[in-house]
């Protein structure tokens, strides 16, 4: 009797689709689970935007010597290569004079702020006003007080303190800039807003332009003049008036010189005395720089009230007696004796010399007249570049005129300034030839302005880039296609199913060898009976 033996598949039709359905399912959600991990990680890495962490702000008063200036200047906290990207966003002229006006009565200044700081309030995000600092910088009127009574400076400045630390700003305190500080932060200024130590490039990044030459600076206060340009190779550098200025990675040698009681206001009150020195009798004058037909008074504290003119005064003084004026409108005998108002003589001839003998090595470059030049030239109908000859013609047909013709000639008539112009052009003729030494070649290098786009030059933008320095950069903010939480999220789950396809198919893998090795062995067995 025979027994038939028959081989049994191990693996049925059912039992081969059962296997392979899982197999294909965890193939398939395995390469998603991998595309997508890929995915997501390239554009979380490649594709996120950084941003700067917002603006900070800082806000300058120009304390001048006949009116304060309220300046907001802001800039990315995040910095250019140490130094903020400062532009001005808000602009407020104190009403009254200067504070070095209120010697006799300190506790009054506050009052005169308040009005300019109520609109800065407004201008300053109010989350930012803690952090956001402000600096009064006092020009030359407050040097001249300090030096002529000291104690009343001081109180001037507490009083300023006083009323700053009950705003909600940072106060950084209040002082006297000197004058070469004066003349330096114009020069940056100028040179900020002409471009001359940034420019954005096709892609829109700050780079330092190639081949660009800075601008010389020609600051006229009330008070004060100042100027400051990049000195050639050949200079003396012993002098106090050169010194080294760092911005943008880039160091400038730099001359600047400032020179006190030669500013337009200072200056006109010591042609004044010199005139009366000059007049037969003390009680009446005759000023060939004012208009025909004006006549005006003065007392005698108003011209000889100054550190500026107290060489000048008169022996019997009495600063209550009062000068008589009376306007000719000479044009030639104005330009002849405005030129007594400097010392030319002292400097022998010297070419690196320009008045009182005071050092200046040639000048270099092109320039940019600003503050009192701008407003003097524009009187004369002037601005921008324009010859020396037409700077002569313009200061002619002005001092020519007559006193009732000004207010025709002049869009915004205001005695005291209209009075003076004509001095004030003939100070400036005599100040940047004989003085500074332009001639008619160098002289259409000048430039009149009074602004660059929507900032003032002025010195206290470039007290402000200066002073960004001093200010810690904040690190830029990343800003991620996909949120954090959501990436870790997405991030686990899809490993998570990566590693459960592996293992499952792992354990695939290894269930069919088991299968294979078994029906192996039941082979070789039945093959052996």
């Amino acid at each position: 009797m025979f027994t038939v033996l028959t081989r049994q598949p191990c693996e049925p039709a059912g039992l081969k689709a059962l296997y392979r359905t899982p197999t294909i399912i965890a193939v398939v959600v395995l390469l998603v689970s991998i595309v997508v991990l890929v995915s997501i990680t390239v554009i979380q890495i490649h594709r996120q935007e950084v941003l700067p962490p917002g603006l900070k702000y800082g806000i300058v008063l120009d304390a001048g010597s006949s009116r304060t200036t309220v300046y907001v200047y802001q800039w990315p906290a995040e910095k250019e290569n140490n130094t903020g990207v400062v532009s001005q966003t808000f602009k407020c002229s104190v009403k009254g004079s200067g504070i070095s006006s209120y010697g006799n009565n300190p506790q009054d200044v506050p009052k005169a702020f308040e009005d300019c700081m109520q609109k800065v309030k407004g201008q300053v995000p109010s989350r930012l006003h803690r952090s956001t600092p402000i600096h009064l910088g006092a020009t030359a009127g407050m040097r001249l007080l300090r030096l002529q009574n000291e104690t009343a400076a001081n109180e001037v400045l507490e009083s300023i303190q006083s009323y700053f630390k009950s705003q909600p700003f940072d106060f950084r305190g209040a002082q006297i800039i000197s004058g070469q500080e004066e003349g330096v932060y114009g020069w940056i200024t100028a040179n900020y807003l002409m471009g001359n130590f940034l420019e954005k490039n096709l892609w829109h990044m700050w780079v330092h332009p190639h081949g660009v030459e800075t601008i010389g600076a020609l600051d006229l206060g009330g008070a004060s003049t100042q100027i400051s340009f990049v000195a050639g190779e050949k200079v003396d550098l012993n002098t106090s008036d050169i010194m080294q200025v760092s911005l943008y990675g880039y160091v400038y040698t730099l001359y600047t010189h400032s020179f006190q009681c030669y500013g337009r206001n200072e200056a006109e009150k010591k042609f004044l005395a010199m005139l009366l020195q000059n007049s037969p009798t003390k009680t009446h004058l005759t000023n060939p720089c004012y208009p025909r037909d004006y006549s005006t008074s003065f007392t005698m504290g108003h011209v000889f009230d100054s550190l500026c003119t107290a060489d000048q005064r008169p022996e019997s003084y009495n600063p209550d007696d009062l000068i008589a004026v009376d306007g000719t409108g000479d044009a030639s005998l104005c330009n002849a004796k405005v030129a007594s108002v400097f010392d030319f003589k002292a400097c022998r001839d010297q070419e690196t010399c320009s008045f009182d003998g005071v050092y200046q090595p040639k000048i270099k470059g092109p320039f940019v007249a600003f503050a009192g030049f701008y407003y003097t030239a524009s009187a004369l109908n002037l601005s921008g570049s324009f010859s020396l000859d037409t700077f002569n013609s313009s200061t002619w047909n002005f001092c020519s005129q007559n006193w009732s013709e000004l207010p025709l000639l002049l869009p915004k008539f205001d005695e005291v300034y209209a009075r003076s112009y004509c001095f004030s052009a003939n100070y400036i003729y005599h100040l940047l030839v004989n003085g500074y030494k332009f001639t008619e070649e160098t002289w259409p290098q000048i430039q009149f302005k009074k602004e660059v786009g929507n900032s003032s030059i002025a010195w206290s933008l470039g007290y402000m880039l200066s002073l960004t320095n001093q200010i810690p950069a904040e690190s830029p903010l990343i800003r991620l296609p996909i949120e954090p939480p959501i990436f870790v999220g997405i991030l686990a789950f899809f490993t998570a199913a990566a590693l459960l396809c592996l293992a499952f198919l792992a354990y695939l893998c290894s269930a069919s060898r088991k299968k294979r090795r078994s029906q192996h062995a039941f082979d070789h067995a039945v093959d052996s009976e």
